[in-house]
């Protein structure tokens, strides 16, 4: 059957900042069979094209005069198990808390703390997506796809992908290149490691009387955690963190702890210390200021708002001037971690 491309397609509905544009043509790919039949077209051929996911992470600038790829396919199957552990292969377009739900319905331990966390599974390796001390490259067995530019299928080892913090080789050398179709995870039956020691789900646990937390209580910790601070898109549009924790040297830490003593900071490893972005917003007198239809939002300085029909170049201005003004104060220059689409 072919593959059915639609044109001026509106994308407000894919894209949780509810920014509105239109992608001059929009194809939603189920395999990747769809897809060599696609690379096979003229629109393709002849367009810029932009990978689309679960639309969390994105800001749409204007209308994208191109083709935008989707991943549609939700299939999740076990392909290894033991009495210790699980492998599963998870195709791109299903939904990362939806996935997050299945595994802890069976006990399998690993993800229980990127709970919550917007996007689809496929965005999942692209972001190296992280929360309270655990990111997904710690689970990755390894990425498969297809190479645009080729067609040739790949698969990517974990240990390939050049993971660091909020990176990978899919933010890089194989960005737009490279259609995720599936991301393979190892995932623990028995014996869970519990990561409970990042400060807020720490605090928050001990508030519970929770002592020996299990997957689950971190997992429904978290969540609570997440909705007292960060809004409902589905309320109000927004993508969550829009700015990554800036890391610093030793040395570099220092020396703004002497003109900051209360800077908070966590060790990222032994040369290098991540400060928190949301304290350095804040501390520049931007939370819960609103310019126009933008915003900072009250409860969290990380996070920008749409307030009503913001454009997306009023949220890349108002970043702008956000980042403009942390590097005046501390001299430190943040990192946009939603990605601007041109």
């Amino acid at each position: 059957m072919p593959i059915k491309i639609e044109h001026d397609v509106d994308l407000q509905p894919y894209n949780s900042f509810k920014v509105k544009a239109n992608a001059q043509h929009l194809v939603r790919i189920s395999s990747i069979s769809e897809l060599q039949q696609l690379i096979s077209t003229p629109i393709f051929k002849e367009n810029k094209r932009f990978i689309l996911g679960g639309g969390s992470n994105v800001v749409f600038l204007h209308d994208f005069n191109g083709l935008v790829i989707k991943s549609d396919e939700k299939k999740m199957t076990v392909i290894d198990e033991n009495d210790d552990d699980v492998t599963l292969q998870v195709a791109s377009g299903m939904v990362w808390h939806d996935l997050v739900m299945h595994c802890l319905k069976n006990n399998w331990g690993g993800i229980e703390n990127l709970s919550l966390i917007p996007g689809s599974v496929g965005a999942a390796p692209i972001q190296n997506i992280g929360a309270y001390g655990v990111e997904v490259k710690e689970v990755i067995v390894q990425v498969d796809g297809m190479m645009l530019d080729t067609g040739e299928e790949r698969c990517i080892k974990g240990a390939d992908c050049k993971f660091s913090y909020r990176e990978s080789i899919f933010k890089h050398e194989l960005k737009e290149i490279f259609f995720i179709s599936s991301v393979t995870l190892r995932l623990t039956k028995k014996k869970h490691k519990i990561n409970s020691n990042y400060e807020a789900l720490k605090v928050r646990l001990a508030q519970l009387g929770i002592l020996n937390p299990t997957i689950h209580d971190v997992s429904n910790t978290v969540i609570e955690i997440r909705q007292s601070k960060l809004p409902d898109p589905k309320v109000i549009g927004n993508a969550g963190s829009f700015f990554k924790n800036p890391v610093v040297s030793l040395n570099q830490f220092e020396k703004l702890k002497k003109q900051w003593p209360l800077i908070p900071f966590y060790h990222y490893d032994n040369q290098s210390v991540k400060i928190p972005a949301g304290w350095l917003i804040e501390n520049c007198e931007w939370k819960g200021k609103r310019i126009g239809h933008v915003g900072v939002h009250q409860h969290q300085a990380l996070v920008i708002v749409n307030y009503s029909e913001a454009s997306g170049e009023e949220i890349f201005m108002l970043s702008e001037q956000i980042l403009s003004d942390v590097e005046a104060k501390f001299e430190l220059k943040l990192m946009r971690e939603v990605n601007m689409i041109d």
